[in-house]
């Protein structure tokens, strides 16, 4: 469960521009950038959170509605 959420923490932050490749000659070079990290992770789980809020107050819509069928 806990690889899970790595991942995902993971997934946000590259997805929002946290991590930068940069290489020479002789090396290579991973510059984390912590501040983009924490915010594009915030922001991502927001928009998780409001995406997956909207589908479960959809869900109620349906659930309240009637079906009638006709023969």
């Amino acid at each position: 469960m806990i690889k899970y959420f790595l991942g995902v923490i993971t997934a946000l932050a590259i997805i929002g521009g946290a991590f930068n490749f940069d290489s020479d000659e002789d090396s290579w070079k991973l510059i984390i950038k912590k501040k983009q990290v924490l915010s594009s992770v915030q922001d991502g789980t927001t928009r998780i959170y409001k995406e997956g809020k909207k589908l479960l107050s959809s869900s109620d819509v349906i659930e309240a509605s009637t079906l009638t069928v006709e023969d």
